[in-house]
């Protein structure tokens, strides 16, 4: 099944450099997400959004190179940590699933092996590899690798699925919270713990979780 219909979205020199802003350092990796987002929104032909009506599921780890990647998604796609619709799967692969809540269809959109070999054997890389913050490289650097991203067509950079059927379930969102009585701030309710017959926070319980 096919949605055709018009979606306003922000310019993509207008995206990239509130990507850039919110990121906090030019690279190629958060404009890859920013594709990758926008691709699966086009598949879907889904606008940005607003509330939680996407849900993305990024395929990335944690402490491994171009988890920026992530970042570009959320900029583009709407969906935040913030907002609580995006997810890490923790597969270390920079890959995304796109799921439209409403229709109940969803787009897997990875980046092709080669665009990462790219990424890998780029000067910008081996400087990272070596220990240099991205922010400290020149421009001149990583500029060729943020046009190539930016300007490259999307079947050269990702694999795209056809759309399928995907049913997400959102997990019960709570409103209620306590005070903690040892530390005296407040926790969600669900989070806190009883201990010696007081209610406290995780990290004055001395629980692990």
């Amino acid at each position: 099944m096919s949605v055709n219909k018009e979606v306003e979205v922000m310019p993509y020199d207008e995206l990239l450099e509130l990507g850039q802003k919110f990121h906090g350092h030019k690279c190629p990796a958060m404009p890859l997400g920013l594709r990758a987002a926008l691709a699966a929104m086009d598949k879907l032909g889904v606008e940005r959004a607003t509330d939680k009506q996407l849900m993305a599921l990024i395929e990335l780890d944690d402490d491994h190179c171009a988890t920026c990647f992530g970042d570009g998604i959320q900029v583009a796609s709407g969906c935040t940590f913030g907002k609580g619709n995006i997810k890490k799967l923790h597969y270390g692969k920079w890959g995304v699933t796109l799921i439209d809540k409403q229709s109940k269809r969803a787009v897997r959109v990875v980046a092709k092996a080669e665009t990462m070999k790219k990424n890998k054997e780029s000067e910008f890389m081996q400087l990272r590899a070596s220990g240099v913050p991205a922010s400290q490289i020149a421009y001149e650097v990583v500029k060729p690798l943020i046009e190539m991203v930016s300007s490259a067509p999307e079947n050269s950079l990702f694999n795209i699925s056809e759309v399928f059927d995907y049913e997400w379930q959102d997990a019960p969102h709570t409103f209620e919270s306590t005070v903690c009585e040892s530390c005296g701030e407040s926790v969600v309710t669900r989070n806190a713990r009883v201990k010696d017959g007081r209610v406290v926070c995780i990290p004055c319980s001395g629980y692990g979780r």
